[in-house]
């Protein structure tokens, strides 16, 4: 069983920066920040995330980053909720100068989520 602790994302900027990422975190941020009107989902941070699953020798990264939204009133069913995470990957992969500081950094997989239970990979 894996437990997630959320960072405010001030904090974790500054505990990326030791880790050669401060410029993602930032800009990660700034993007995530826009994805929605506040009235409807508000972006909380995001957290790095280590794989336990995959042995540390092998080739295959270990490392993804979960992007957290919280919904400002109930979380969408269906089409509406597969909507919100179409938009904020979206957001995610159009920016490729990000996509690819993350790729450097480590990173093989971005992850959006919504509550505490569920995430939804985008790449």
């Amino acid at each position: 069983m894996r437990i997630q602790t959320f960072i405010p994302a001030p904090l974790l900027a500054m505990g990326l920066s030791l880790f050669g990422l401060p410029a993602q975190a930032e800009n990660l941020d700034l993007l995530m920040s826009d994805v929605f009107p506040q009235d409807l989902a508000a972006y909380i941070g995001h957290e790095s995330v280590e794989r336990q699953d995959i042995p540390e020798a092998s080739p295959v990264e270990r490392k993804y980053l979960i992007v957290d939204f919280r919904f400002t009133d109930q979380m969408p069913a269906g089409d509406q909720l597969q909507a919100s995470v179409h938009k904020a990957c979206k957001a995610l992969l159009e920016n490729r100068e990000l996509i690819r500081s993350l790729s450097d950094s480590g990173y093989d997989m971005v992850s959006v989520a919504f509550d505490r239970r569920s995430q939804f990979d985008c790449l």
